[in-house]
């Protein structure tokens, strides 16, 4: 249980620096804080997702809650206004904040009346539901609720929009001048007084800590007005659907029974674990394909990014009992390779997808393999096995952005001026901050193991498996190019402009967590031993030791500032993945693995609850930024939690 009560929510500081998060599936979502203030753009009760799963944009912002009991006013929300403002101070009237699945729920006591707060979305549709429900009272209680909306990318400040105001039979709609879509907002038994005010000048605490326009203004459209008795209830439906679902209880059912559902598909796990997986899983239909699949990579920022999806996709799906969702995805992604490549990423606007990525392919044939080694089925690698084997012939003979096998070593080179290939793609105007120009040590990491993965798919549909196995033995052969005697790890880099990157990073962990690995016990050992010495953090591993030129221990700005310190030191949840496997590899201590990946399974309680954040400060205590919710963080945790929890039932089974 995510649980909190007035020590944590009668706090502002602590109340609105932890946020939460409810999806539908499509894209869309709804976010905030405990403290029910604006502190991000991205904070608001609908955040449609008009072209699913991009198209994100914010359509309701907030609604103001203001109780009257026994003849005194209480208002349950707050705000921060320019100056640093805060009026009124609603959060003092929380008793309790909790996660009820991935649905807030908070209770505020005003006197001796409870009022109870929930908010959750519809699967698969742009349909919020906020439900308010007198737990206890004395008397009746007045609701007084202004509701403020918007229409803009989630990514924007609002400009100058002109929307149009209707009333309708149990509420508004609202709609933008360019007629992009029509939104409403309904609430059944309540008497509605239509409005058309900007309010001005909200400040957005997190926005202004980024560097970025942190004052936002949203329109009141109007203030429903509603009296309970103890025991009854009042739920709005925030909506773009043409006919949403206006019974609230069978909403909430209705999302109880699917969330209820997710859990029962991997009863081994932590059901925290499964819902927050689901998260991440997007609609991504096409003529060809209308179930598609895709991964959005982060929440609130990221859409689906080709690189993330692969790497969180065995912990998203398989680890939480979801294969036909992973099949799903592989067969979508098969459909976008050009020129041998997966896309990066899905821009939100909708445009064609972008390919500036060497790993993203690569980590296609590790998504694949892991799947295959839990279903056996041969009939989806039939399906795409020869786009694989073209994207090995494109790698071979070259593609985009200088991506091509080295014939004199087997090993493969990528990159030029100016364009980001790697995981670590920090880039701010033209200045790529780590360019990783030459044979990046985890590109051939995943190189020998996508060889290695396509001479196992070979064999399984009966094809010739000759060059696979000649071109993996020579990638293995020269591998040991890697090797860097004097600190006794991986170079980072070999055959840069440079010549070699000696830069203690993480990325040789992949040559020993991969399912195949070039390297042998010793070595293995070594490269975790280093990595445990000088990257281990409780919340991730550091993208840089410190002591290395460059070391950042903080991360925070603006754009440029934050960018040039993305992976100069900054700890990467998701990298607690590949660390756990190849610790497991070397030491086969499940016991030991468990309690190291304890902190960041705690950290589901703070930041993005119910998830695990993007990124942490380098230096202790090692605080949170980026994304609360990050697919990758998730993905990497929950694979390695069951791959932990494999090995110790094994061995429980081993001594019956």
């Amino acid at each position: 249980m995510i649980a909190f009560d007035r020590s944590v929510c009668n706090r502002l500081e602590s109340a609105e620096s932890k946020e939460w998060l409810v999806t539908n599936g499509i894209g869309g979502y709804a976010s905030g804080a405990v403290a029910n203030v604006l502190t991000r753009r991205y904070h608001g009760l609908l955040i449609a997702a008009t072209q699913p799963p991009a198209g994100r944009t914010l359509v309701a912002t907030k609604l103001d809650e203001t109780a009257v009991y026994k003849g005194i006013e209480y208002p349950l929300y707050t705000n921060r206004w320019a100056g640093n403002i805060i009026d009124p101070h609603g959060y003092i009237h929380i008793e309790e904040f909790r996660l009820e699945g991935t649905m807030p729920v908070w209770t505020f006591a005003i006197a001796d009346a409870l009022i109870e707060k929930r908010i959750w979305m519809q699967p698969g549709a742009n349909t919020t539901y906020i439900q308010y429900h007198v737990l206890h009272s004395t008397g009746p209680v007045e609701l007084d609720i202004k509701a403020l909306v918007n229409f803009r990318d989630h990514h924007s400040s609002t400009d100058n929009p002109t929307i149009q105001i209707k009333r309708v039979r149990d509420g508004v709609t609202f709609t933008p001048d360019d007629d992009e879509g029509e939104c409403l907002i309904l609430a059944p038994n309540t008497r509605f007084l239509p409005a058309n005010e900007w309010y001005q000048n909200y400040e957005l605490k997190v926005e202004q800590y980024r560097g970025l326009p942190f004052l936002e203004r949203n329109l009141f459209v109007g203030a429903f007005h509603s009296t309970l008795q103890k025991d009854e209830t009042l739920c709005f439906v925030i909506s773009t659907e043409h006919s949403p679902e206006r019974d609230g209880k069978k909403a909430l059912e209705e999302r109880r029974r699917y969330e209820s559902e997710l859990v029962k598909l991997a009863p081994e796990l932590p059901p925290r674990l499964s819902l927050a997986a689901d998260q991440f899983i997007v609609n991504r239909s096409s003529s060809t394909n209308p179930n598609g699949k895709s991964v959005i990579a982060g929440y609130p920022w990221f859409g689906d990014w080709g690189r993330d999806t692969m790497i969180s996709l065995p912990g998203l799906t398989l680890a939480v009992g979801r294969p036909e969702v992973a099949r799903d995805v592989i067969s979508t992604y098969s459909r976008y390779v050009r020129k041998g490549m997966l896309p990066n990423r899905f821009p939100d606007s909708g445009e064609e997808p972008e390919f500036n990525t060497v790993d993203a392919t690569l980590w296609y044939f590790e998504a694949i393999r892991a799947y295959l080694e839990q279903t056996n089925d041969l009939s989806l690698l039939s399906s795409i096995y020869p786009v694989l084997s073209d994207i090995i012939d494109w790698h071979l003979k070259g593609t985009r952005f200088n991506i091509r096998v080295d014939s004199t070593d087997g090993l493969l080179f990528s990159g030029e001026e100016g364009v980001q290939l790697t995981w670590m793609d920090a880039k701010v105007g033209d200045w790529v901050v780590t360019p990783r120009i030459g044979k990046p040590v985890e590109i051939n990491a995943l190189w020998y193991n996508a060889l290695m993965s396509m001479v196992e798919f070979s064999d399984l549909l009966h094809e010739k498996t000759e060059e696979y196995t000649k071109q993996a033995v020579k990638v293995k052969k020269h591998f040991s190019r890697y090797w860097n005697a004097d600190t006794g790890c991986l170079y980072d880099v070999i055959d840069g402009p440079g010549g070699v990157d000696a830069s203690l990073r993480p990325n040789q962990l992949f040559a020993v967590s991969l399912r195949h690995s070039p390297l042998n016990y010793d070595q293995q050992k070594a490269v975790v031993d280093i990595c445990a010495s000088y990257l281990f953090t409780p919340h991730g591993l550091r993208s840089l030791a410190p002591g290395n030129p460059g070391y950042a221990g903080v991360y925070g700005g603006g754009v440029r500032q934050r960018d040039s310190v993305y992976h100069q030191g900054t700890v990467c949840a998701w990298l607690m993945g590949p660390f756990l496997s190849a610790h497991l590899r070397v030491y086969q201590d499940p016991i030991t693995a468990g309690k190291l990946l304890h902190p960041l399974l705690m950290q589901m309680t703070d930041h993005g609850l119910g998830s695990i954040s993007e990124i942490f400060d380098g230096d202790a205590p090692f605080a949170p930024r980026g994304c609360i919710a990050q697919a990758w963080s998730v993905g990497e945790i929950v694979r390695v939690y069951d791959q932990i929890r494999k090995i110790n039932v094994q061995r429980s089974e081993s001594k019956i």
